[in-house]
């Protein structure tokens, strides 16, 4: 099978990690962009790619790029195209479309325009078209204009892969999965210690780092990918690559542990870590984090994603100092990191963090934090 370029989509911040995670994977030729990583693979690479990437938000499949000036060179390009390669007249397609150019700036034109250059070429071929289907299409085909310069791909994933496949229940503000994956990542998580989640929520988090700690592919649970509805889509291929990634998984010996003090969001998050089939792995309770103590001997490596303002009516000030104040009489030997956008929040937390990453959660700028708690005094260690 031969090598063709692919490029994986992500979240700013988090094109590090990815290209990290496709070397690991065996990508060849594997170069960052911004909020995207382009590389080599073959379609047993593209499959491995879905299933088992953390970080990525879509992987798509170049077929053309070209120089588009206005809405002509546009169609010829997209025509150009053999696309009875990958669709039949009696299939179903749609159009996406990423736009950062003066000369195309409305995005509805132009995935119109490349829809009538595919229906234009089968009409004249075979007499017949294949239909728009918004909702579940054979094909999905990706549009991507940068000034004058078009890229024409084949979206290979389907929906954003952060679409895991185990969650059922959703509390009022879950956090991606590939956000939560690239924050535990980030934060150097590799299953080889006690890991907490205090103010779980639906339980993302934990159900990433269970699978991160056990090397479970991150997309074992997912219902479809796009590339099993093309003309070329191999299952016996695909199993075989699904079997080689299960025989990485591996055992974790330590303890995941979430609570949160909504019972709503405990009855959730252990409903999606059962569907996970990770609930042997995580013990999800109900407590106010403000009122516990580490229980656990030995390191302990601590991420989440604290409520935000925006969405839940409480005491800023009084809440990111409980934080601090829980963090310093409470959790010695603890790594502890959450996200926030609340910036001004971070100062009455009462601690200096040791690393800031800028990250966004959804539309909202946001800071990944870091703080050491040492074991005794600070002092002491280092006297």
């Amino acid at each position: 099978m031969e090598n063709f370029k692919m490029i994986a989509k992500t979240f700013f911040g988090f094109e590090e990690i990815l290209a990290k995670e496709l070397q690991q994977l065996g990508a060849q030729k594997v170069v960052q962009g911004t909020r995207m990583v382009s590389f080599l693979g073959d379609k047993g690479f593209m499959y491995k790619a879905n299933l088992a990437l953390r970080t990525a938000l879509k992987i798509l499949k170049p077929l053309k790029t070209f120089k588009a000036f206005n809405e002509k060179s546009l169609y010829e390009g997209v025509k150009s195209i053999d696309w009875s390669d990958y669709l039949n007249e009696n299939q179903t397609f749609m159009i996406e479309t990423t736009l950062h150019s003066e000369l195309f700036n409305h995005s509805q034109f132009v995935a119109l325009k490349a829809k009538d250059a595919v229906v234009d070429q089968f009409r004249e071929s075979v007499g017949k078209r294949p239909s728009i289907d918004k909702e579940f299409p054979d094909l999905r085909i990706h549009v991507h204009i940068d000034r004058d310069l078009c890229t024409v791909s084949i979206d290979t994933s389907g929906a954003s892969l952060h679409h895991r496949g185990y969650k059922t229940a959703t509390n009022i503000a879950p956090i991606n999965e590939v956000l939560a994956a690239g924050m535990l990542l980030l934060s150097g998580w590799d299953g080889n210690s006690h890991f907490m989640d205090p103010m779980c929520g639906s339980g993302t988090i934990l159900a990433e780092a269970a699978m991160i700690a056990c090397n479970i592919p991150a997309n074992i649970n997912r219902k479809e990918f796009a590339f099993e509805r093309w003309k070329d889509w191999d299952s016996e291929l695909f199993d075989t690559i699904l079997e080689s990634l299960l025989k990485k998984t591996k055992e974790f010996h330590y303890t995941i542990t979430g609570y949160d003090k909504a019972p709503s969001a405990v009855h959730k998050a252990k409903d999606n870590l059962k569907n996970a089939n990770l609930d042997d792995y995580v013990t999800i309770s109900q407590a106010n984090f403000f009122e516990t103590k580490k229980e656990t001997d030995g390191p302990l490596h601590m991420v989440f994603n604290p409520p935000y303002g925006e969405r839940l009516d409480i005491d800023m000030e009084r809440f990111y100092r409980e934080i601090g104040d829980t963090l310093k009489q409470g959790y010695p030997n603890t790594n502890a990191w959450f996200i926030t956008s609340n910036l001004e929040a971070l100062k009455f937390v009462g601690l200096r963090p040791s690393r800031k990453i800028k990250l966004f959660n959804g539309k909202l700028e946001a800071r990944l934090v870091k703080y050491e708690m040492y074991e005794g005094s600070k002092k002491a260690k280092f006297n």
